[in-house]
């Protein structure tokens, strides 16, 4: 397995050049096409993704530590399949739909003014966690731990409080039907 340390890729159409099978740390990949790629045993760490396209990527055993995506395109990936260890990531400004964190414990995880339709966080622990501004219209929060989980200026969510660990959660008024949905009240 090959080793890169703080190389910059920018422009650069995965899909076309294989990634190999390597080891990245301290890389920045700048306005690259990963989109639908088998990234299987790929190990980023200290790693920052600045307007990529990973959607549909395939995530088995890759190591994402300390890794962060910025406006980035990430359509369908199923990081529940990745590597848990040191898993931590920073995501802002993306698009994250229909990705899923089942079962993932990525406490402290930053999701800033993303958008995250119908992303699946069942029975992830999201503990600490940022969601500040970020749309989670059909998101998915069953079993989930948010505690202490900031969704202030978060839009569309729906988390039922008797299914998930809710305790020291931040929530604007304007959430709470976000929290109330499933009684049919309506706030305002």
């Amino acid at each position: 397995m090959s080793f890169f340390t703080e190389q910059i890729y920018k422009d650069l159409d995965y899909t076309k050049l294989p990634l190999s099978i390597s080891e990245y740390e301290h890389c920045t990949f700048d306005q690259c096409n990963f989109s639908t790629l088998d990234l299987r045993g790929i190990h980023f760490e200290n790693c920052t993704f600045r307007s990529c396209d990973l959607s549909n990527v395939k995530v088995p055993d890759v190591s994402f530590q300390h890794v962060k995506f910025e406006q980035c395109k990430m359509l369908g990936i199923h990081f529940h399949a990745s590597n848990p260890f040191l898993l931590e990531f920073i995501f802002q400004n993306c698009q994250l739909d229909y990705c899923s964190f089942y079962n993932l414990k990525i406490k402290k995880s930053k999701f800033i003014n993303c958008r995250l339709t119908e992303a699946d966080f069942t029975q992830a622990d999201l503990t600490a966690s940022d969601f500040q501004g970020s749309d989670l219209s059909g998101a998915i929060f069953d079993r989930t731990i948010t505690e202490k989980v900031d969704f202030r200026n978060a839009l569309h969510y729906s988390i039922d409080p008797e299914r998930n660990r809710v305790r020291g959660a931040r929530f604007d008024m304007d959430g709470l039907p976000g929290l109330l949905v499933k009684y049919g009240i309506k706030v305002g």
